[in-house]
């Protein structure tokens, strides 16, 4: 019996997903915020929040191997980093927004914890 192993599919392939977390997250790192689908900023926040972890700990090649903007890395070891060194986990929320228009998706905003 085949079961899956969590996580959500998308709707698209393996690679255009992984390489879509990789943008979303260094869109977040930038700008601190990103609007997007409910589904997709659920699976967002354990990617990125992981990044951060490993960010607060020093683990430079772990976040270069997704993390390819070289002033998103930069901020985030210099600036995010030491803002959540103290914290235990929990770097992002998602605050649901009104449904998109064109095809009544819903819509949330995952954002920074500061």
């Amino acid at each position: 019996m085949i079961k899956t192993l969590g996580g959500r599919k998308l709707g698209v392939t393996g690679s255009h997903r992984r390489a879509m977390l990789r943008n979303m997250a260094t869109s977040l790192f930038l700008n601190e915020k990103v609007e997007t689908t409910i589904a997709k900023a659920k699976e967002l926040r354990p990617f990125a929040e992981r990044l951060i972890t490993h960010a607060v700990h020093g683990r430079h090649p772990v976040v270069r191997r997704y993390i390819q903007d070289k002033t998103v890395y930069k901020k985030l070891f210099e600036v995010l980093a030491p803002r959540y060194a103290k914290r235990p986990g929990g770097y992002t929320r998602i605050l649901r927004l009104a449904p998109r228009a064109g095809d009544n998706a819903s819509r949330g905003l995952i954002s920074l914890v500061s």
